[in-house]
């Protein structure tokens, strides 16, 4: 299911959510489990301790006091399983998930961008509890320069526009955000900053003895 703007992908939403969702249309969560993962064993844990469990007892974690991870940078070369481990721990949960790739802000009119964060920072506030997966995250949150261009700006807007919105929810809303990035040494460091991306998971290269679990789950 594609937003026609930015091919977000989401879960079943239900009947009473605001018609401005209606752009969104339902698919079925991803169908990936932890199993179906060879090897990351760590980064399994990782996530499930940063995303998963602050999502399944959300009540516990207000009852004792815990603030949990607010977002997750998940950082590596390509293909070495940051997108399935997403969709796995979406998969665990009862949570919304949305997922949309960094370059699918950036649009042809001066605007659409940073609305379109705000469009989505809004769905998963509506329909919480809710995963906001942002693949690709280095396409719009590289390092400020000095813009010399309408392009460069605009991406800097949008930038800017996904860090007010990751300071405008609290631990309340119940809303995780995922980012996946192949270049985390290109980002800015204000993404990075605590109540942001709190946790940083690294996906290094398969060894040989992660390279026979991948096979072996295959």
């Amino acid at each position: 299911a594609l937003h026609k703007h930015s091919n977000a992908l989401v879960d079943v939403l239900p009947p009473e959510a605001d018609s401005s969702i209606s752009m969104l249309r339902a698919e079925e969560k991803p169908n990936v489990n932890y199993g179906d993962i060879g090897g990351l064993d760590i980064q399994k844990q990782e996530i499930r301790e940063a995303v998963e469990l602050p999502l399944t007892h959300f009540e516990l974690y207000k009852q004792i006091g815990i603030d949990p991870p607010r977002g997750v940078l998940m950082y590596g070369p390509p293909g070495c399983g940051k997108t399935m481990l997403a969709k796995a721990v979406a998969h665990h949960t009862t949570a919304a998930f949305i997922r949309v790739v960094g370059s699918e802000f950036v649009q042809k009119y001066l605007g659409e961008g940073p609305r379109m964060v705000r469009d989505v920072f809004r769905l998963a506030r509506e329909n919480a509890p809710a995963i906001i997966f942002i693949d690709e995250i280095d396409a719009i949150a590289t390092k400020r320069f000095d813009a010399q261009t309408g392009a460069d700006r605009e991406v800097q807007r949008i930038l800017l526009e996904l860090l007010n919105q990751m300071d405008g929810f609290d631990q309340t809303t119940n809303v995780k955000v995922i980012m996946a990035t192949n270049r985390a040494d290109t980002l800015d460091p204000a993404l990075l900053r605590p109540g942001r991306l709190d946790r940083k998971i690294e996906f290094p290269m398969p060894d040989r003895r992660q390279k026979r679990l991948i096979f072996s789950t295959t």
